[in-house]
C-alpha cells in the first residue's frame, strides 16, 4: 500500500429502482477523529447504521458528511402521505415568526413542502430490501468517487512533502560541512583577537585559551543532533513511501524533527548554520500544514 489519502474530498452517486431514485453526496474535511454525520430521509432512517458501517470501513479519519436525498419516479406505485401534525406545527411556527418580525403574508405551499418530514413515503414490507440495495449502489458510487479524489490530492501532498525532505537533506549536509570547521575558525579568531588586545606586552596563557576553545567546542557541538535529524528524516520518507493511514505518525515524526532543528538553531555559532537552520524550520512548518490534511 503505497498511496496516501487527503482528508478532503467529495463524491456523488445515483441509483434507482422502478419507484425511486436515490442520490448520495459525501463531503469530507480534516478532523483528528472519525466523525461521521448522516442526513437521511425519515422513511429510510433504518439504513443509517448500515451507511455508518460502510463509511467507517472506507474512511479512517476525517469529518464525513453524508447527504441522502430521493426522487419518486413518474409512474411509480409509491404512495406519499402528508404528516399533518408536522405540517400544522411548521405553519404555526412560521406564523409566530411573521408576527414577531412584523412580516405580512401567509407561507406558500412551496415553502412548506421544503420543510423536513412534511411528506412521508408509505412503506410496504417488500420495499425495504429493494430500497437498501438501490441506496447501497449509490452509496458505493459516491464512496469510490470520494476515494479517488482523496488519493489524487494525497499524491500531490506526498510529492510536496518528499520535495521538502530533499531540500532539508541538502541543508543538513551544508550544516554538517560548516560544523566541521567551526571550532578551528573560532580558535583562529580567538587567538587573533587576544593578540590584538594584549600584543607582546603579556605572555599568553595557553591553558586558559585551550579551556575556552574546549568549552566552545562542547557548547556548539551539533553532531548528535544532526545524526538524529537524519534518522528522523529517513523515517519520515520511509513512512510516506509505505503509505496508508499515516497522518498521525507523520505528525509525531515532524515533532521530533522540529525538536532537533530547534536545538541545532540554539547551538548555532555561525551565520551560515543559522540561515540553514531557519530554512529547515520553514520547510518543517510547510510539511506540518500538509500533514494535517493527510488521513
Amino acid at each position: 500500500m503505497s498511496f496516501v489519502s487527503s482528508m478532503t474530498g467529495f463524491g456523488k452517486g445515483e441509483s434507482n429502482n422502478e419507484d425511486i431514485r436515490f442520490t448520495v453526496e459525501i463531503k469530507t474535511i480534516n478532523n483528528r477523529y472519525n466523525d461521521i454525520n448522516i442526513k437521511i430521509p425519515k422513511f429510510i432512517r433504518g439504513f443509517e447504521e448500515n451507511i455508518r458501517k460502510i463509511a467507517k470501513n472506507k474512511i479512517s479519519r476525517g469529518r464525513i458528511d453524508i447527504f441522502v436525498s430521493y426522487e419518486v419516479l413518474a409512474g411509480s406505485d409509491t404512495k406519499i402521505k402528508v404528516n399533518e401534525p408536522i405540517a400544522i406545527a411548521y405553519k404555526k411556527a412560521i406564523d409566530e415568526l411573521s408576527g414577531l418580525l412584523g412580516l405580512k403574508g401567509e407561507p406558500n405551499l412551496d415553502t412548506l413542502l421544503k420543510m423536513q418530514d412534511i411528506l412521508e413515503i408509505q412503506k410496504t414490507d417488500g420495499d425495504s430490501d429493494i430500497n437498501w440495495m438501490t441506496l447501497e449502489v449509490a452509496l458505493n458510487q459516491a464512496m469510490n468517487e470520494l476515494t479517488a479524489m482523496r488519493r489524487i490530492e494525497g499524491a500531490a501532498l506526498k510529492q510536496d512533502i518528499l520535495n521538502s525532505i530533499n531540500q532539508i537533506e541538502i541543508l543538513i549536509n551544508e550544516i554538517y560541512e560548516s560544523a566541521q570547521t567551526v571550532v578551528e575558525e573560532y580558535k583562529e579568531k580567538l587567538e587573533k583577537r587576544v593578540s590584538e588586545l594584549i600584543g607582546n606586552k603579556f605572555n599568553l596563557d595557553e591553558s586558559k585559551l585551550y579551556n575556552e576553545i574546549v568549552f566552545f567546542a562542547d557548547r556548539s557541538d551539533i553532531n548528535e543532533e544532526l545524526v538524529r535529524l537524519k534518522s528522523h528524516m529517513k523515517q519520515l520518507e520511509d513512512t510516506l513511501k509505505e503509505g496508508g493511514v499515516i497522518g498521525r505518525k507523520l505528525d509525531f515524526i515532524l515533532q521530533e524533527i522540529n525538536r532537533e532543528s530547534n536545538t541545532i538553531g540554539s547551538k548555532s555559532s555561525t551565520i551560515k548554520i543559522t540561515q540553514s537552520s531557519v530554512e529547515i524550520k520553514n520547510h518543517i512548518e510547510k510539511m506540518r500544514e500538509q500533514v494535517q490534511n493527510l488521513e
